[in-house]
Order: C-alpha cells, then sequence, then structure tokens
C-alpha cells in the first residue's frame, strides 16, 4: 500500500497547497488561461477557489494534472 503512495506525486499535498504554489508561480491571470474557471477569474481569492475545486470534481482532476506538470519541470 505504501508503495502506491511513493508512485502518487499528489501524496501528503492538500488542495491548498497545490492553489497557492501554482497562484504564486503563474497568477490568476496565468492560471485563468491554463483552466477557464470562474474563480480565477472574477474576484480570485484563495477560500473561494477551494470551494469551488472542493464542490467541483472535474475542475479539480484539471487543477491537479496542471500541478503535476508544473511540479515535473
Amino acid at each position: 500500500m505504501s508503495n502506491q503512495n511513493s508512485n502518487n506525486p499528489l501524496h501528503g499535498i492538500t488542495l491548498e497547497m497545490i492553489l497557492k504554489e501554482l497562484q504564486s508561480s503563474f497568477g490568476w491571470e496565468k492560471l485563468a488561461q491554463k483552466l477557464n474557471v470562474n474563480c480565477f477569474k472574477k474576484d480570485p481569492s484563495i477560500n473561494s477557489c477551494l470551494k469551488f475545486f472542493r464542490k467541483t470534481p472535474w475542475a479539480r482532476e484539471k487543477l491537479e494534472k496542471i500541478y503535476v506538470e508544473h511540479i515535473k519541470k
């Protein structure tokens, strides 16, 4: 079981950590270009984004994919 977690780049990473890292690296405008969602475009904040991504699984999957691609660079 621990072997599966060691291969998962998201293991131990919270949604808040993902958002903060991507926001500091790209900024809200660039994130909105990468993932076209209103929480990045209209009055963005970490809290509003957390609420949105917790309620929207398809968007969270895309955000996690962006994060994984970002950390591989």
